[in-house]
């Protein structure tokens, strides 16, 4: 299990940040307890990391149901992103940064979570759709109604 956990660790701890928006130390233990409780369950045909992915996910989706900020996209999310970025960022590029996220956080819920795995976590249609539980033609067309919703909500910027 520690290898498990120094090999997962910054993927864990970015999935937390980019979900609920800080660094969470609560859910990380959760996903190490979960993924003890459950290794035996792993199936070697899948990828471990998209399996440790998806319970990192589902972690993160309990403490936000039971904390209900589901609809809450942090100000410390936005600091964080703009860390990982490692660019230069003026005041004008941050609010933008903000409009935008709130715009993300207006979508439905299962377009809001496909957006910010494709966007904003980099994960390719077949990793969501694990995660998701759901085929990959539901995740492409998730992702286009979200690009449109925030393409006519953010006219103002494009």
């Amino acid at each position: 299990m520690k290898d498990i956990i120094e090999k997962y660790k910054g993927t864990i701890k970015k999935i937390i940040i980019n979900i609920t928006g800080y660094e969470n130390e609560d859910v990380e233990q959760e996903v190490y307890i979960k993924t003890w409780k459950n290794i035996q369950k792993y199936e070697e045909r899948n990828k471990f990391k998209q399996w440790i992915s998806a319970i990192t996910s589902n972690a993160c989706k309990d403490f936000l149901r039971k904390s209900k900020k589901i609809n809450e996209v942090s100000d410390e999310f936005i600091e964080n992103m703009s860390d990982k970025d490692n660019i230069e960022r003026n005041i004008e590029s941050i609010e933008r940064q903000k409009r935008i996220l709130k715009e993300i956080n207006k979508l439905p819920k299962k377009l809001k979570e496909t957006i910010i795995y494709y966007e904003l976590e980099n994960k390719s249609y077949e990793e969501i759709s694990i995660l998701c539980n759901v085929p990959i033609g539901t995740i492409k067309s998730r992702l286009y109604n979200a690009r449109e919703a925030l393409r006519e909500n953010l006219q103002d910027l494009l």
